[in-house]
């Protein structure tokens, strides 16, 4: 499990690959979890959460550059 600053030093490129790998080993624990193989139910929670966290930091970043390109005040009233 990654911390959020060590997730923020990296590229969206390495999130994202991050992000499917996250993905790809909650479905083989959720599987597991079914199949009564699952040694540890705590890992289900943690890659739910360092999912989140990916999923979090690539739209605050999406959020930026769509402020940085628009250059609007936000709060524009009337």
């Amino acid at each position: 499990m990654s911390k959020p600053a060590e997730l923020r030093d990296q590229t969206d490129e390495q999130l994202e690959l991050l992000l499917k790998e996250t993905q790809q080993s909650l479905f083989r624990l959720r599987l597991q979890s079914e199949t009564e193989r699952l040694e540890a139910p705590s890992e289900i929670i943690k890659a739910k959460r360092e999912v989140a966290r990916i999923k979090t930091i690539l739209r605050l970043r999406e959020i930026e550059r769509g402020a940085v390109a628009v250059d609007v005040p936000v709060a524009a009233s009337s």
